[in-house]
């Protein structure tokens, strides 16, 4: 069973009603900027968890700012379209209700601060980093100019999903450097397993990742035990693939996307 902080409490609740009902998840999200996109992505990513325990969800956005330009980016980054929030828009008889929001960010956003129902998840702001002014060499030259090549927007997801949601994040040119190249060799490896004769995901590996997104949903606990499989001296290759094509389901990273592409550059 999930469980997650609420903010107001702080104290774990249950994100999911006991008998798996309605669930509602509300990105309120208050621009249009990357701390914005964080705020949704942990919703997205808090939806796949719901989901892949069986639990039905209805996901609803609410940006004041920057609307359009929101959309267009959270797609970019494989979010998954959220409803509009309408005022006035009765209930579907949801058991529980959980409000994603951004922590000490929320310009009109003190409705939520007083909703007498539902879990409030906070998600801390994301400090872009301007590249410095005497930065050289490839990851600054591959990160900036009109010519340069445009970085995966999966790996602006992944650097999201590095940090804990609760921590604030400085995101610059060298970190979304190197999740992509973190990106490009998981994909390149699973690529390469894929190859070999599927086997099982063992069953300690399968409770691990279950135990990391069930505890507060901790993304980056998923992460290293991904790390942990990719190195292991006792997972199969075909087992390192199914582990990751099924952690893919909640991080949604492509991180099956090369596989029959060839050797990977």
């Amino acid at each position: 069973m999930l469980r997650i902080t609420d903010a107001r409490t702080g104290e774990p609740a249950d994100a999911a009603p006991a008998r798996r009902g309605l669930t509602r998840v509300e990105a309120h999200v208050p621009r249009a900027d990357t701390t914005g996109l964080r705020v949704l992505l942990v919703a997205d990513i808090l939806v796949r968890a719901l989901e892949l325990n069986g639990t039905p969800v209805w996901t609803v956005l609410t940006a004041p700012e920057g609307h359009a330009e929101l959309r267009e980016r959270a797609s970019a980054l494989g979010i998954r379209p959220f409803e509009d929030h309408r005022a006035g828009e009765p209930a579907l008889g949801e058991a529980q209700v959980l409000r994603v929001v951004a922590a000490s960010e929320e310009p009109g956003g003190g409705e939520d601060d007083e909703a007498p129902d539902g879990v409030r998840v906070e998600v801390a702001p994301v400090h872009d980093e301007a590249p410095a002014d005497d930065e050289s060499g490839p990851v600054h030259e591959a990160s900036e100019g009109e010519g340069s090549e445009e970085p995966d927007p999966s790996a602006l997801r992944l650097a999201l999903l590095a940090r804990p949601r609760h921590e604030h994040l400085s995101l610059g040119p060298a970190g979304l450097a190197d999740a992509e190249k973190v990106l490009s060799h998981w994909r390149g490896a699973v690529a390469t397993w894929a190859t070999h004769p599927s086997s099982p995901i063992p069953d300690p590996v399968r409770q691990q990742l279950r135990a990391a997104w069930e505890d507060d949903l901790d993304v980056p606990a998923v992460l290293d035990v991904l790390r942990r499989v990719a190195t292991s001296q006792t997972v199969p290759d075909g087992a390192r693939f199914e582990t990751y094509a099924y952690a893919d389901r909640l991080l949604g990273l492509e991180l099956t996307r090369d596989i029959g592409r060839g050797t990977p550059s």
